[in-house]
Formats: C-alpha cells, sequence, structure tokens
C-alpha cells in the first residue's frame, strides 16, 4: 500500500483558494473515511453496572419533578462517541428511565423508533396508540415511529426500564423530533393476547388489521417459556436465542433495530461471530461474562453493556446449575438495508 499525499503537501495558497470555494481535497483523508479491511470504530467496549447507576437514578427522582423531566432518564453514553452525543453506538442510544408512584409521563410521539425492556418493578404501564401495556420485569414494550405513547404509575414501588431508540441515525438524517399530545383515551384489545401463541395469528375473516405494529408488548414470562422450551427441545443447540418479530410479517419487530433474548445453558461459553453491528447486552436473570477485545464484563441482573462492531464476543454463563437469560440489541436491520452487513466468523 502505498502512501497518499498529505494536506500539508499543497501550497498554502491553493489550499486557502479550495477553501473560499467550499472545497476539500480527498486523498489526504480518504484512508480516514475508507480504512483498509475494518472500519474504523468510535464504539468502545463498556460496563454499565446497574448498582452503580440504580442510586443516582433514585437521586434525579429526588432532584428533578416529573413536570421539569418530561421523561426522567439517565443517558448510557459511550464514551468513544464523546459523552455529550448520547450515543452507545452509531445507530444505539441507550437511557435508563425512572417513573415513581402515582407519575405520569405525559403523551406524545417522535420519528426515533423506541422500546423499553423492563429492569425493575410492578404497577406501571405503557399506553401506545391507545393500547394500555402492563410492564413487568423483562418485557419488551414498542414505541414505534409516530405513534403516541405516554407511561403511567399506579403501584407503590419504582418502576424502572431501559430505553433503546435508533436516535443517533434518526438524527444525524435531521429527521428527529417530537409532538406533544393529551393523555391517551385506552382503545380495547392487547395484541399480546391476540399474538399470545406461536404459530397462530388471528385470521382476517371480514378485513385485516392497518395496524404496522399489531403487537406492542412482548411479554417476558412468554419469551423466557420459548428459550426454554428451545433448549429443551435442541440439546444439539449451540445458540438457544429467539427474535422478537412482528407476528403478521415475521420480519424484524421495528424499523432499524433488531432484538432478541439469549439463553446460556448452566455454565455454558458461547463465542458470537464478529459480525459488522455493534450490540447491547441486557442481563435479565442469572450472572454472566461478557469477553470483548481485550475486556471482560461481570454482568449482574439489571446490568448492561455495550460491544463495537467486527469484533467476536464471548459470553458466558458464571452459574454452573442455573440457565442466564440476556436482552440483545444491535444494528443488523438497519445494516441489511443499507447493504453492509457482514458476518465474518
Amino acid at each position: 500500500m502505498h502512501e497518499l499525499g498529505r494536506l500539508e503537501d499543497l501550497p498554502q495558497d491553493y489550499r486557502d483558494a479550495l477553501t473560499r470555494k467550499n472545497l476539500v481535497p480527498l486523498w489526504p483523508s480518504l484512508r480516514a473515511v475508507l480504512p483498509h479491511n475494518v472500519p474504523t470504530r468510535a464504539t468502545q467496549a463498556i460496563h454499565w453496572p446497574y448498582a452503580t447507576l440504580r442510586p443516582l437514578l433514585m437521586q434525579a427522582g429526588e432532584l428533578t419533578p416529573m413536570e421539569k423531566a418530561e421523561r426522567r432518564v439517565l443517558v448510557l453514553a459511550n464514551p468513544g462517541h464523546g459523552l455529550e452525543n448520547m450515543k452507545a453506538s452509531p445507530a444505539m442510544y441507550l437511557g435508563m428511565q425512572l417513573l415513581l408512584p402515582g407519575e405520569w409521563a405525559p403523551s406524545h410521539y417522535h420519528s426515533p423508533n423506541a422500546v423499553r425492556m423492563v429492569v425493575e418493578g410492578e404497577g406501571a404501564y405503557t399506553t401506545v396508540d391507545g393500547e394500555k401495556c402492563p410492564m413487568q420485569r423483562g418485557d419488551l414494550i414498542l414505541t414505534p415511529t409516530g405513534l403516541w405513547h405516554e407511561h403511567g404509575h399506579d403501584g407503590d414501588q419504582p418502576v424502572v426500564w431501559l430505553d433503546v431508540l435508533d436516535l443517533p441515525i434518526i438524527y444525524y438524517t435531521e429527521t428527529s423530533y417530537a409532538v406533544e399530545g393529551v393523555r391517551q383515551q385506552v382503545k380495547p384489545g392487547r395484541g399480546d393476547q391476540a399474538y399470545a401463541s406461536g404459530g397462530v395469528v388471528p385470521s382476517p375473516v371480514f378485513e385485516r388489521s392497518d395496524k404496522a405494529y399489531p403487537m406492542l408488548r412482548y411479554p417476558w414470562a412468554q419469551a423466557k417459556a420459548s428459550l426454554l422450551a428451545l433448549a429443551s427441545d435442541r440439546a444439539d443447540l449451540q445458540a438457544v436465542q429467539v427474535t422478537y418479530v412482528n407476528p403478521e410479517t415475521v420480519k424484524d419487530a421495528q424499523n432499524n433495530l433488531g432484538f432478541y433474548a439469549l439463553m446460556l445453558r448452566p455454565g455454558q461459553t458461547l463465542r458470537l461471530p464478529a459480525r459488522s453491528p455493534s450490540q447491547v447486552f441486557h442481563l435479565i436473570e442469572g450472572a454472566a461474562e461478557v469477553q470483548v477485545v481485550s475486556k471482560t464484563f461481570a454482568l449482574a441482573e439489571a446490568d448492561t453493556c455495550c460491544t463495537p462492531g467486527y469484533e467476536s464476543v464471548t459470553l458466558k454463563n458464571l452459574q454452573a446449575d442455573q440457565p442466564a437469560f440476556l436482552f440483545i440489541a444491535d444494528e443488523s436491520p438497519l445494516h441489511r438495508k443499507l447493504g453492509v452487513y457482514e458476518n465474518r466468523g
């Protein structure tokens, strides 16, 4: 590989003339935007222990009332992207959100897609497009682009959930915005009831639903049962994993990000191949270890970590007698749409 010319090699008067015309020579910066073999990645492997995050989140509840916050969130920011940019990865935003008993987070909709992975507490709910979705630990709740949503809490203990949004990519394309609204009227019907059984969906005898997202709540009880059944039925299966999908189309549950639940058998070590998307791992139950590049993270329940793309990841169940369960989010759907998805094995 030959060395390319540097900007400093060009005469200053020539460089000044380019600047005045809003022109930039490519060759001095070519390797910065097109490096050889592997992309340049700002995403760092980073771990957010819930034990250290939770007290600060509870303190935020004491310091900032809901009317001053709208959404009381601590952003899980990746230092590789600059904390002020509030990114976990190039296309994923993470936030840990707190709702206290009796609070209501007002109704709005926004252009980024969001999901909520419930971390702790009972009695809260999210109303999405008129559908009231109960929030229990491990549940995944969608709030897709353009759908009204709000959060309420009828219980007596704090409720916390992990927000995952495609905000960075929507913001990058200058299409990120929100619209405020009024409290929604709850409508009859719940997608998690209509689509409660795998392999069967309601028949459109008279008319098909026009909902782009027919299922908004994915109960953890059902996902966990599916993982346990899969592990029992397929003893030969290396990775016991299920994908959250739209039950009508069987495509990814949302537009740009992929969501999965993974079970590690007791004592299991699993190597995930090096793929192009960044990944987020959130431990729902058990104890696990995540190894990536030169870093090792020991995850306790409710811990979250992020790993960069193009790197293999090794997961280890730290318990010899119990399975471990992880929620995973990644950028695979976006990469496939862009035509850049890779699995390097």
